[in-house]
């Protein structure tokens, strides 16, 4: 029988292979086989003296030499730990070569002096933390000369301006490495940095990025900054005992919030900005290790190892993250540029080389001889819900999805797609999110997990960038997400976000409340999902079309709609009798972070000026990991959620 085109089609993969799609990634020296598959292929990116690393030819807000020094230094997060511990790398030499040539100001490849908010600053930090962990390797080949070169660039930045955000992080690590080597550095100014930075603190384990204000806590707050490289500094600042141990008891507190954003298969919730930097996502359970801070319980150390060790292993199943010289790309499962902000540079996604921590440790640790332990989830040792105040999450684990409901954050500076990354109503480990393609029409906008207004007839539509009066309370023994949004003056939306109950568990519940002074149009939409048929790859066509599978399809019913694929089942349907219908939008391509074919279910309705309504959206979902889908959805997906009693209470009361 001859195969069907679409097998021949996904077996098409990138040739050869990048060697870390096929890594196991069990043991400790799969780990370090990983590392050095990812920092082989930018040997071919070095320049002549091998200062700076062409990873790609797109353009930044910052110039191309700082882009092409993140080239150089970002891959340093995983070369360092992996010398730290013991393991070689042949090529080595290329970045000892680079740090001594990118910081000769008389040389062809000086990296340039730093100035006031320089992005030079950001790739100080790898460069510091390597030269404290890897200093035999880095340091002590350099001449005098060179080693002056080195101290002086690093140290010009103690005089600069800098973001007042985790940046504040990067000078305190590129002083630390010059301290390790006993080089000139400023204790003051390392001092009075962790001292600001402390101000960010909001308690429980959570900082935020910024200062009072700010209403952001995404990855920067734990794996991509501060939680890590707090961390990181407890265990190379022994002699900042007090401030060591204060850091180590946030991340116990924070780890057992943490926990809660992995799915079982190692997939963390994709939230906010920067998710080009993929597996760094998870570097928090490297660090972990790293700093020696024993797992609060109910967490151990195989479990630690298997939060890490799931994540690198679901990267492997994406050959499509790589060019096809090898290296790293901008995007998330295959090449965004959609996705990417405007200082995502072809060497930022080096970022991710935070996950290789734990290759500092030797082979002895108990993260390294502990027997890899499944999810705290699968055994009910975590709960199944669990509301987080500070970063105004509700957390969710139920009918086997991993997802949050959000309301109250937004990027304190207009960051592309900020509607997207950080205004949805909810964010899954199954189906991503989706981003804006453009400007007009839904099928651009695409507003998953997203309520959209649109007063042109559809062509501008508005989606939720920022809210007012966000806050979780309590609503008969359940943890709801309340907040306000306001697309224009005279349109007003109040929302509450209802996680699942034991009793119908794949489905949420969020309830809005409008009122409008204009004539508007409503779309809301539930989660995106692949929509490609099994047989050919073709697109979904409505349920029951002939040449498509018993459990794929499209459906279109007067108060909801549902998509069915090989990804499983979303959909969205409303309880009232209000007249919102039912639609599937067909996403504009590359739109979702995980998929790049996909649609989305929805229901619209037009409003008049003067209008009061009530919306009272369930969303349903079931991802297509979970086993016996195909023979349960449609029980499911007809066993809707009734309306809260409090609800009906708060409709009648006002």
């Amino acid at each position: 029988m001859t195969m069907p085109t679409i097998k021949v089609s996904e077996a098409n993969q990138p040739s050869p292979s990048q060697a870390f799609s096929q890594n196991p990634l069990k043991t400790r020296d799969d780990v370090v086989a990983a590392c050095a598959a990812l920092l082989d292929p930018l040997e071919a990116g070095f320049s002549p003296d091998c200062a700076l690393v062409r990873v790609g030819g797109t353009g930044t807000r910052f110039d191309e030499t700082a882009a092409q020094i993140e080239g150089y230094a970002r891959p340093l997060w995983g070369l360092a730990p992996l010398l730290a511990g013991g393991s070689k790398y042949e090529k080595s030499h290329l970045f000892v070569k680079g740090l001594a040539s990118g910081t000769d100001p008389n040389g062809p490849e000086f990296w340039g002096n730093m100035e006031d908010l320089d992005q030079r600053m950001v790739e100080s930090c790898p460069i510091g933390y390597t030269l404290a962990i890897a200093g035999k390797d880095f340091w002590d080949p350099l001449s005098e000369e060179q080693k002056q070169n080195v101290t002086a660039w690093i140290g010009s930045m103690n005089d600069k301006e800098m973001p007042n955000t985790n940046w504040l992080w990067f000078r305190v690590f590129a002083n630390l490495g010059l301290k390790a080597n006993g080089a000139t550095y400023s204790q003051s100014r390392l001092d009075s940095d962790i001292v600001h930075l402390n101000t960010f603190y909001r308690g429980d384990g959570w900082s935020n990025d910024g200062p009072a204000g700010y209403t952001q806590m995404d990855y920067y707050s734990g794996s991509y900054a501060i939680q890590y490289l707090q961390l990181l500094y407890a265990k190379l600042a022994p002699d900042d005992a007090e401030r060591a141990e204060e850091f180590k008891h946030r991340a116990r507190l924070y780890a057992l919030d943490f926990a809660h954003y992995m799915a079982p298969d190692g997939h963390l919730i994709p939230f906010g900005r920067s998710l080009t930097y993929r597996f760094a996502t998870a570097a928090f359970w490297g660090a972990l290790a790293f700093a020696d801070v024993e797992p609060p319980a109910p967490l151990t150390w195989g479990m630690v190892k298997g939060f890490l060790l799931r994540n690198l292993r679901w990267w492997t199943r994406h050959p499509h993250i790589f060019q096809p010289n090898g290296m790293l790309n901008i995007g998330y499962t295959y090449p965004n540029y959609y996705l990417a902000e405007n200082y995502n540079s072809p060497g930022s996604p080096y970022w991710a080389m935070l996950a290789f921590a734990p290759l500092a440790l030797p082979a002895s640790h108990p993260f390294w001889t502990s027997e890899e332990a499944p999810h705290p989830f699968t055994s009910g040792l975590l709960p199944a819900i669990k509301p987080l105040p500070h970063p105004l999450h509700i957390m969710v684990h139920k009918g086997g999805h991993t997802f949050l409901l959000s309301s109250g954050q937004k990027c304190h500076y207009p960051i592309k797609a900020s509607q997207a990354k950080y205004g949805h109503f909810a964010y899954s480990a199954s189906f991503g999110y989706s981003v804006p393609t453009g400007n007009q029409t839904l099928d651009q906008w695409v507003p998953e997990s997203a309520l959209a207004f649109s007063e042109d007839d559809g062509e501008v539509w508005k989606l939720r960038r920022e809210v007012s009066d966000a806050e979780i309370v309590e609503k008969d023994g359940t943890p709801v997400l309340f907040s306000r949004m306001q697309p224009w003056k005279d349109v007003k939306v109040e929302t509450w976000l209802v996680p699942p109950t034991d009793e119908t568990p794949n489905w949420h519940i969020r309830v809005h409340k409008l009122v409008t002074g204009r004539d508007i149009q409503s779309a809301e939409g539930g989660f995106a999902i692949a929509n490609t048929r099994v047989s050919d790859g073709r697109t979904l066509l409505a349920m029951g079309t002939e040449g498509q599978g018993e459990n794929e399809g499209t459906l279109v019913e007067d108060t909801g709609s549902l998509i069915v694929s090989r990804a499983g089942v979303v959909g969205i349907a409303e309880l009232l009798d209000n007249a919102r219908k039912g639609e599937i939008c067909n996403a504009d391509a590359n739109s979702n972070l995980i998929e790049p074919r996909t649609n989305l279910p929805m229901v619209v309705r037009n409003l008049k000026a003067g209008e009061t309504a009530w919306f009272i959206t369930a969303v349903f979902a079931i991802p297509g990991a979970v086993q016996r889908w195909e023979g349960t959805w449609r029980k499911a997906w007809e066993a809707k959620p009734a309306v809260p009693t409090w609800v009906e209470e708060l409709m009648m009361s006002s």
